[in-house]
């Protein structure tokens, strides 16, 4: 390698650490949560107050939880409860969804975030 190589190896390898903090660090805490019942809006709800609701979709009812500013699907319907798998969504932009339910929950931090779902 040429003193022009190692040049540009150390730039690439400086310039890493600061694309990582940059865009990879995890988004701001979230604020709200949306829920969807297909493509209609159902609610919007708030993460610091602790509840337990119930949403109803084509296949039956789905149990929401919020907790400690974080927000989970508890129960549903479908078969392969991949919503319920997801976990506890916090951070502004995550999001989790009951396909066969046609439920959908995304929270929303104070600047709304954008990807190839909600483009």
């Amino acid at each position: 390698m040429t003193r022009a190589d190692y040049i540009i190896v150390m730039f690439a390898l400086t310039l890493l650490p600061y694309l990582y903090m940059t865009y990879w660090q995890p988004s701001a805490q979230g604020e709200t949560a949306e829920i969807l019942v297909g493509s209609d809006k159902k609610m919007e709800v708030s993460l610091n107050t602790d509840q337990r609701f119930s949403v109803k979709g084509p296949l039956g009812t789905s149990v929401i939880e919020i907790h400690d500013g974080r927000i989970r699907f508890v129960d549903s319907p479908c078969r392969g409860k991949q919503c319920i798998h997801s976990g506890w969504l916090q951070q502004a932009g995550e999001f989790a969804a009951c396909l066969p339910n046609h439920i959908s929950v995304a929270v929303l931090g104070h600047e709304r975030l954008y990807d190839a779902i909600n483009f």
